[in-house]
């Protein structure tokens, strides 16, 4: 005896068998399936590049996580106004957050990420704790030399020693100078700043015999050394490398958060003189910025500045004070609305916040 039924059965009765899914059902299934593993393996393949992106911008007159980023204890300090925020980048890559494929990829459809070779950002052979270790250093003697900056700039003395904090192999200095030497003059020549040291030596020709007054361990020394030609430049080589140490005649402290790096040493730098002047600094207007500072006062480049940019525009900034090294780069990636000032030194800084602050900023160098 058999059973009758219908192509209407038939369909119910290849249905049940694939557990209650229609063909089309499965096939959809299996798509899914391969593209999530895709995805999945996208994530797991690594590329040798780094991304960079906006990051937030943040106003150093401000404060970050409740606590003010610029503070000034010991001395008279006068009410600020506006913003002038330092800028930042997000960056993939390198050790400690490579890029995967698919980051890559998708990197490619954002107008405002760039995609650079990892060894830009990240040197071969160095770890994640390396680079972090690095960045932290950078942006502890960014501050430090923005407040010695900032503080030279409102005219108050800071007064400062020279010592040792290298001796290159096989240099006139290497059988005289041991690290943390205090070199108190050179031929006489009290070094009262860093680059006093290379203000002597450009002077003095090679092959000459210079005398150094030293302190090593409190104790005082007056050692002979010749000189060796400078191939870099002009005058004359010891072939030790100088850092300063600054006695601060008050506290100041400055809180990054997070943040590493040296490019907001100019931005820390405006802030620091904006509290310690009368008066505000900005006028009330919305100012953003980057650039390293330098003991000198140089305004030095920074990585990343197309992305700064976008960062300050999204944060409300309205005028952005740019590296003059870096506006070969801004040029043509200026967000619209936002004025782009050129500066190579703090003092043009001052100078053109100070213009904009007035009213009277037209005409001021731009990328």
């Amino acid at each position: 005896m058999t059973t009758s039924y219908d192509a209407r059965d038939a369909g119910r009765a290849g249905n049940a068998r694939l557990g209650g899914l229609r063909p089309r059902t499965v096939v959809w299934l299996v798509f899914a399936v391969v593209v999530v593993l895709a995805v999945a393996a996208l994530n797991l393949i690594h590329v040798p590049v780094a991304i960079l992106r906006p990051g937030p911008a943040q106003n150093t007159l401000g404060a970050v996580d409740g606590k003010p980023v610029i503070s000034i204890s010991g001395h008279p300090t006068y009410p600020t106004s506006g913003s002038l925020d330092f800028t930042t980048v997000s960056l993939a890559g390198g050790p400690q957050y490579p890029v995967s494929v698919w980051e890559w990829a998708t990197a490619h459809l954002n107008s405002n990420a760039q995609i650079v070779p990892a060894d830009e950002y990240f040197p071969k052979n160095v770890t994640s704790k390396q680079v972090e270790q690095q960045d932290t250093t950078d942006m502890a003697d960014s501050q430090q030399t923005a407040q010695v900056v900032a503080l030279r700039q409102a005219g108050i003395e800071v007064p400062e020693t020279v010592s040792v904090g290298m001796v290159s192999p096989g240099s006139p200095a290497a059988k005289y100078l041991k690290v943390s030497d205090v070199v108190r003059s050179i031929n006489g020549t009290a070094l009262v700043r860093l680059t006093t040291a290379r203000a002597v030596l450009d002077k003095i020709s090679p092959g000459s015999t210079v005398t150094l007054q030293v302190t090593r361990a409190g104790k005082p020394l007056t050692l002979r050394i010749k000189t060796e030609k400078n191939t870099q430049g002009s005058g004359s080589l010891l072939g030790f490398y100088p850092v300063p140490d600054y006695t601060l005649p008050f506290k100041v402290d400055v809180n990054a958060g997070d943040v590493g790096g040296p490019s907001a040493g100019n931005m820390f730098t405006l802030a620091i003189y904006d509290k310690l002047t009368p008066g505000s600094l900005t006028g009330g207007k919305r100012f953003a910025g980057t650039g390293t500072i330098s003991e000198d006062g140089s305004v030095g480049p920074i990585g990343g500045i197309r992305q700064k940019m976008v960062g300050a525009h999204d944060s409300g900034a309205k005028y952005f004070l740019a590296p003059a090294s870096d506006c070969n780069e801004a040029h043509g990636h200026i967000p619209s609305g936002l004025t782009v000032i050129r500066i190579s030194s703090f003092a043009q800084a001052v100078a053109a916040v100070e213009k904009v602050a007035s009213g009277q900023g037209a005409g001021l160098p731009s990328c």
